[in-house]
């Protein structure tokens, strides 16, 4: 079909208002979109890293230097910025520690590459060099790497103590970390060895008092939970008792909450109360019967048998939380019943101490000496509520670092060291490449020098002069673990200063910058829907925006 004057007519394949970027200048753009993210939280990194403060569209304030936590609060939206806040979380995730580090490097071998790009370099002959000088680097990782034998129990915590202690180096709690280190190591070596899970350690922040006020529970500890009058008349104070865990409500319902009943005589009516009357001290007699000491449940426990149970010297707590009523049962063994009938010794647990005590403004109780203990509560005081959540984000980094320790067994020195003895490595095998790849190589390799670089300029030190001490080091023998020293202003042996990170958290943190950086360097267009994602597009805006965003690329 020809078309007069040979004018051919204009195709429209997207939606009126489609915004599409593409070429070298969007690919720029996502480029410098990272950059930008990762400015955000460079400034935290390290010993003298500094806090972010951070209030969301609730008004409530958040007070960090952990990366994945600033940048999850930050709520980015820029797509090519959001692969730089996964690979945050997933860092968070895995390993738990290195968070602002994996989104350092990230940034930093985009930077490198960003000259290359602009000069007409193909993306993927990019991509290609920087999977192979990630692979390069995580064998060295590997290579270098001490493993520490579980042979010495004494050596062994000692190791672990040591990792703590480089993880909180960074935090809030830092001026604390001896305190605190033998508090996550404890907290790690009484879960379950195999499972290591890290639900099992319960954190409860009581404000008030200083960080040091802190307590390690050897078993469970939990707020106080709603109770009735009688409560105060119960004993609250067991040596070895028998602790009975239910699901099962004992509390007196009124007959409209439960059921619709015709009755002819005013005698039928008395006989449905006293039926009632009868079913809820059946269960009481039931539990008293155990023998048991301690009752709790995760349903309501009412004034009547509040009152019940303290006329025998029984303690019971009501609603309790589903969450600590698990590890209750997972530290004095038996199991949780949701009926009170054929209740066995097989059933209950026990403990060597159970008390109720005051913790700061609050009654706690606590199950202590607990011979299944696989569990620990952590309960920690401060000032502000922003400061204690800041604490508990500290010892959530640190009990996962350990955890990787026991599982790994692999350290290798923090403060710079590995990052300069991997760049110092990829340096040198570069100059035995040809091509390109040995120019991508050598730029993957200057940019491991971010870490050391920004913990020198978070310090207030002069990054040029370390970082050329460092270099000048680490081509000498047995100088690969030499990195930036805090405390002197200088460079050090820091697997002899005890600056030690487990190796994971190293080769984690190369892989995902690695392949972060080289997602973004595939991408090459960017479709953005815009009409789908106006606010106040009248009805049709709901489903609209459901559509678009799954066919087409857009955002969601």
């Amino acid at each position: 079909m020809s078309f007069p004057g040979g004018v051919q007519p204009q195709i429209i394949i997207l939606k009126e208002g489609t915004d599409t970027s593409q070429g070298k200048g969007q690919l720029l753009s996502n480029i410098n979109a990272c950059m930008a993210v990762a400015d955000c939280v460079r400034t935290t990194l390290g010993p003298r890293g500094m806090d972010k403060l951070i209030v969301d569209s609730k008004g409530d304030v958040t007070i960090s230097n952990d990366g994945a936590t600033i940048l999850r609060l930050l709520d980015i939206v820029h797509p090519a910025g959001k692969a730089i806040v996964d690979i945050s979380r997933a860092q968070d995730a895995e390993v738990g520690d290195g968070t602002t580090s994996v989104t350092l490097l990230a940034a930093e071998f985009l930077k490198e590459i960003k000259q290359n790009i602009e000069e007409g370099v193909s993306p993927q002959i990019v991509i290609k060099g920087f999977r192979k000088a990630s692979v390069l680097a995580i064998n060295k990782v590997k290579e270098m790497a001490v493993t520490i034998e579980r042979k010495d129990p004494v050596q062994f915590r000692d190791l672990l103590e040591k990792c703590a202690a480089t993880s909180m180096s960074s935090k809030l709690i830092h001026g604390h970390k001896d305190f605190f280190k033998k508090m996550v190591v404890d907290a790690v070596l009484h879960l379950d060895q195999d499972e290591l899970s890290e639900k099992m350690i319960g954190i409860k922040k009581i404000a008030g008092g200083g960080m040091q006020d802190s307590i390690f529970v050897d078993g469970v500890a939990f707020k106080k939970t709603f109770s009735y009058a009688g409560f105060e008349q119960q004993p609250k104070n067991f040596k070895t008792p028998k602790i009975l865990c239910l699901n099962v409500e004992l509390e007196l319902k009124a007959e409209k909450d439960n059921a619709e009943v015709r009755i002819d005589a005013v005698q039928d009516y008395q006989s449905i109360v006293d039926a009632e009357w009868s079913i809820i001290y059946d269960k009481l007699e039931k539990i008293v019967a155990t023998g048991a000491k301690i009752v709790l449940s995760r349903l309501p426990i009412g004034d009547l048998a509040t009152q019940y149970f303290a006329d025998r010297d029984i303690f019971c707590a009501g609603r309790v939380p589903n969450e600590d009523i698990n590890r209750v049962v997972k530290a004095v063994g038996g199991s949780v019943q949701s009926s009170v009938n054929d209740i066995g010794a097989v059933h209950l647990g026990t403990c060597a101490v159970f008390e109720e005590k005051q913790v700061g403004s609050e009654r706690y109780n606590l199950f202590q000496g607990c011979p299944q203990a696989k569990t620990c509560t952590l309960l920690l005081r401060g000032g502000a509520e922003q400061f204690i959540a800041e604490v508990e984000r500290s010892l959530h980094d640190a009990i996962m670092i350990v955890r990787r320790a026991i599982k790994n067994k692999s350290v290798v020195a923090g403060g710079g060291a590995t990052e300069m003895e991997l760049s110092k490595y990829l340096r040198d095998y570069s100059k035995t490449v040809e091509g390109k790849q040995q120019m991508i190589i050598a730029a993957f390799a200057k940019a491991l020098e971010v870490i050391p670089r920004q913990l020198c300029n978070n310090a207030g030190f002069d990054a040029t002069d370390i970082l050329n001490q460092l270099r000048q080091k680490h081509t000498q023998p047995g100088c690969q673990w030499y990195g930036v020293d805090i405390n002197s202003e200088s460079i050090a042996d820091n697997f002899e200063q005890f600056v030690w990170e487990p190796a994971l958290v190293k080769t984690n943190a190369i892989a995902a910058a690695s392949e972060a950086a080289c997602l973004i360097l595939s991408v090459d267009e960017t479709v953005k829907n815009v009409q789908s994602e106006a606010p106040g597009q009248g009805q049709g805006a709901a489903p609209m925006r459901g559509r678009g965003g799954r066919g087409r690329g857009g955002r969601r």
